[in-house]
């Protein structure tokens, strides 16, 4: 969260460019026309805006006009750039303004100037003037947020001006000699000859069997998302300023190899949580690196505007930060499980109809992902103490379990030292009678309301009284109950000031082998670095550890 170095720098950078810009002689200025593409987002979409890493996307709320705003999802590591460039005329006065809300939002002109505001909790809009030089015919306009800093937005962009060529309708050439560079059971990366334009090409659209996979601004790119042993067919369109689209390049057919993109005949899932919407999320490569774990399980998909699954009732599912963290985890060789619902906010289960409703929110994330696993957190009184949501939830994943044969469903739910309480044992009982055919159920041993519970302990026994219940719901052996059984701990500090050391989640893990059990992971991995004595955080563990060391620990996970 703290960069004092890296945004000093900045904010000092931004604070000369802008005196540049108010000593500059200014001419008078041409009649004003907001010359900008898709200037409020009012497509829907990103159309004629660029935003790195992924990072950007467009919501409904919050806006400050018409329906739509941008939503730049800044992390740890990117900084959520959104840009567009814009054919102007040389020497000739230009204003760019627009709406922001969030903190250290920046608005510019790549080489003629910028301006900022360290804090807007509601809208406040952003100004700069800047003149273009004698030769100049094209400006990079773009916003940004500030590294850690949250998710900024943005509405009512407007580049006030006369436009370098209204009257352009000349599309760029296409896109010339389409191949693919390399290609994996999940992904494929291409590369393309560069297009020629009139004014300037300024972004390239890659379409996968006809849908737009992705927009780039070079002439390299890499779709993920894909299935194994699957045929796909890509073509790239290029654009221009003035949003000319050129011919399709080349038809290129792939198909994707069958190794490390099927689902495995034995479900083994060493998952700790990853959560982008809280808690300095760190970037998931690092933690890969340095861990050797290859899967995280993705917090949480909420509802928003009734039964629509977006990530934290706010961000969407495509086209931002969550896309980015599973496109990059999987081009690192691992993969994600989404996980539905949690303690608090807004969740599909309750603002589901029925189960045919939720199934149908539920195939949304794994159709945009191309899902392995779901996730089902059930917690609190409105899902896990609400036995027809109970009941709505496990009939929408027998529903799932039918549509796409071969993924895996998992529950997670609170327990007792002893084993499931009596909303558990329930949850597992109708998995049974209504033919739920859940793969793993995960019980989260912590937060049992002494500090001085030996978490190892309490762990076994809340594990052993499980088995015990699937042994007795299912007429299972116990080393069958164990293969369908999950341990999702809390690392460090619990909420109840337990204390889950390293020793103990080593012994723990250990524990997990012996018994093959299916699934280990802990919440979370934005709290996998040491505070020793800092009490329960978002941002670390509350106890001595090197970073990533809980991470370490589960990646030794073989079940």
């Amino acid at each position: 969260m703290h960069a004092p170095n890296r945004r000093a720098t900045a904010v000092g950078a931004a604070a000369l460019l802008l005196a540049g810009a108010a000593i500059a002689a200014v001419p008078s200025s041409a009649s004003a026309a907001n010359i900008l593409t898709n200037p409020g987002f009012e497509t829907g979409t990103l159309s004629g805006w660029s935003c790195s890493g992924g990072t950007g996307s467009v919501v409904s709320t919050p806006v400050h006009g018409g329906s739509k705003a941008l939503a730049g999802a800044v992390t740890a590591s990117d900084n959520a750039k959104c840009a567009q460039t814009v054919a102007v005329q040389p020497n000739t006065t230009y204003t760019l303004s627009s709406w922001v809300r969030g903190n250290y939002v920046y608005l510019g002109v790549t080489g003629a100037g910028s301006t900022w505001t360290p804090s807007a909790s509601d809208w406040k809009q952003l100004s700069v003037t800047f003149t273009t030089g004698a030769a100049q015919t094209s400006a990079e306009v773009y916003l940004n947020g500030w590294f850690g800093q949250g998710t900024y937005y943005a509405d009512d962009v407007s580049l006030d001006g006369p436009g370098g060529n209204p009257a352009d309708t000349q599309a760029p050439t296409a896109p010339t000699n389409l191949v693919a560079t390399a290609t994996a059971a999940t992904q494929v990366s291409l590369s393309w000859g560069a297009s020629t334009d009139n004014v300037g090409v300024t972004g390239y659209d890659v379409y996968r069997n006809g849908t737009l996979a992705t927009t780039v601004t070079g002439t390299t790119a890499t779709v993920t998302g894909l299935t194994a042993s699957t045929a796909y067919t890509f073509t790239v369109k290029a654009r221009d300023a003035a949003g000319n689209a050129s011919t399709a390049s080349n038809s290129l057919p792939v198909t994707t190899p069958s190794g490390g993109g099927g689902t495995p005949g034995s479900f083994k899932q060493a998952a700790p949580y990853l959560y982008n919407g809280w808690g300095n999320p760190p970037s998931p490569t690092t933690v890969m690196n340095a861990s050797g774990i290859k899967w995280f399980t993705l917090a949480f998909v909420l509802a928003q505007n009734g039964c629509n699954p977006t990530w934290d009732s706010q961000r969407p599912l495509l086209n931002g930060v969550d896309q980015q963290t599973v496109n990059a985890v999987r081009a690192a060789g691992g993969d994600v499980v989404p996980s539905f619902g949690g303690w608090s906010g807004n969740k599909l289960g309750p603002n589901c109809a029925d189960a045919t409703a939720l199934a149908a929110a539920y195939q949304k994330v794994i159709d945009a992902y191309q899902l392995k696993a779901i996730d089902i957190d059930i917690e609190n009184t409105d899902e896990f103490e609400n036995h027809t949501v109970q009941d709505r939830i496990l009939g929408a994943l027998k529903i799932v379990k039918q549509k796409n044969p071969g993924i895996r469903t998992i529950v997670t739910f609170g327990t007792a030292i002893s084993g499931p309480t009596a909303d558990g044992n329930r949850l597992i009982e109708q998995s049974k009678a209504l033919g739920a055919d859940i793969d793993v159920f995960t019980i989260m041993p912590f937060d049992f309301g002494n500090a001085s519970t030996d978490m190892y302990a309490a762990t076994v026994s809340a594990a052993n009284g499980l088995k015990n219940k699937l042994k007795s719901v299912y007429g299972w052996d116990d080393a069958t109950a164990y293969t369908h059984l999950g341990i999702s701990g809390m690392n460090g500090l619990s909420d109840n000031n337990e204390t889950t050391s390293i020793a103990n989640w080593t012994a723990i893990r250990d524990w997990a082998n012996t018994n093959h059990i299916a699934r280990l992971a802990f919440w979370s991995v934005n709290r996998d670095r040491g505070c020793a004595g800092g009490g329960l955080q978002e941002t670390c563990s509350g106890i001595a550890q090197s970073d990533w060391q809980f991470s370490t620990i589960t990646a030794g996970f073989t079940g």
